[in-house]
């Protein structure tokens, strides 16, 4: 692994950037305090919602953060698909008394007023989702000191991403909670993503680079699995979910171990992108007819998921979650990073077979 990247974190753990204010500063923060590489999720935000939230992180702590950025999406949604999808949510609006979100409230995410304070003001590392950067504005980043990953599916986007020249992938198996960050969103593959092992597997055998490890980790035994397949880090999102410095809302935090919610699937139904979730009510009955329309269906659900939420419903939230949710541990973020530190000793240590884990 790169020591531009291993000088900034000891222990081989990420904590995923989760978008829609989960990732807020104090998580990130007790993240990399621990020795973990603690990220914020500017997805969602305004660039100067973001520029706030690094200025808040670094009063909370001295240690490298990261910053996750979405790529624009290019327009290739039906309109009259949407629009259809839009009059079958009507009567989720009339349940929750709110009014569908504008389809049409933007599709670049702030991307390039987001760049130009990473670039006025870097971080130490950044990560993209949903595409790769030009080389010119990955290239500006390095100039400026800060580490870029880009998030990959396959093997070939993998390839992509070295090419263009990102300083290392985030290689997220199927089994990752929240979107996935295919770099082109194509329905007729929905669900024909590969498993993390072996997507780290063949990633290992296509680039160079270092790779990142995401989907479905909840132990440090998972860690030195994804480590020994060709991994140098691992990222978990909804490992930390639970955690108290964590801003999911106590409905969702409470929800990855209520027994109601027995598994995950992939869904266009919040988003229009497929993301995993907990299978509950809404994601049930819009699942099988949300188009694919990113981020239209994103802006049309948006004061539906809010009203949800501020009743207290999980039925109508996106509970976003990994394969691995069972697994959650409600434990503070620090100390779930001391954890699972020591559960990768341990299983080093087990594989091993001798007493010293080196």
């Amino acid at each position: 692994m790169s020591s531009a990247l291993t000088d900034l974190f000891p222990h081989p753990i990420v904590q995923a950037p989760m978008a829609g204010g989960v990732s807020v500063p104090r998580l990130a923060a007790a993240v990399s305090d621990a020795g973990g590489l603690g990220f914020l999720a500017a997805g969602y935000k305004t660039a100067d919602g973001m520029y706030q939230e690094i200025k808040q992180l670094r009063g909370l702590t001295g240690r490298p953060f990261g910053v996750n950025l979405f790529m624009p999406q290019p327009e290739y949604a039906d309109p009259a698909a949407v629009e259809v999808y839009a009059h079958q949510l009507a009567g989720e609006a009339t349940w929750y008394d709110t009014e569908l979100g504008d389809p049409d409230s933007g599709r670049d995410d702030g991307y390039d007023a987001k760049m130009a304070v990473l670039l006025d003001n870097p971080v130490p590392v950044a990560s993209f989702h949903f595409g790769i950067p030009s080389s010119d504005a990955l290239e500006s980043l390095r100039r400026a000191g800060t580490f870029t990953l880009v998030t990959a599916t396959t093997p070939e986007e993998a390839l992509a991403v070295q090419y263009a020249g990102a300083d290392a992938v985030i290689a997220q198996g199927v089994e990752a909670g929240g979107h996935q960050g295919t770099h082109r969103d194509l329905p007729e593959q929905d669900g024909s993503g590969l498993g993390l092992l072996s997507l780290v597997a063949q990633i290992r055998e296509t680039v160079t680079i270092p790779i990142v490890a995401a989907g479905g980790i909840m132990r440090g035994s998972q860690i030195a699995a994804v480590l020994a397949a060709g991994a140098s880090a691992a990222q978990l999102g909804t490992a930390f979910l639970a955690a108290p410095e964590s801003g999911a809302h106590d409905v969702h935090k409470q929800a990855l171990t209520n027994p109601l919610y027995v598994r995950t699937e992939l869904t266009r139904a919040f988003s229009g992108r497929p993301a995993r979730g907990l299978v509950n009510r809404f994601l049930r009955e819009h699942g099988p007819y949300a188009p694919a329309a990113y981020p239209e269906v994103h802006h049309l659900t948006v004061p539906l998921r809010k009203a949800a939420a501020k009743a207290g419903d999980a039925q109508g939230m996106a509970l976003w979650a990994g394969q691995g949710h069972r697994l959650a541990r409600e434990l503070p973020a620090g100390q779930l990073v001391e954890i699972l530190a020591a559960e990768l000793d341990a299983a080093r240590t087990a594989l091993s077979g001798k007493g010293d884990p080196r």
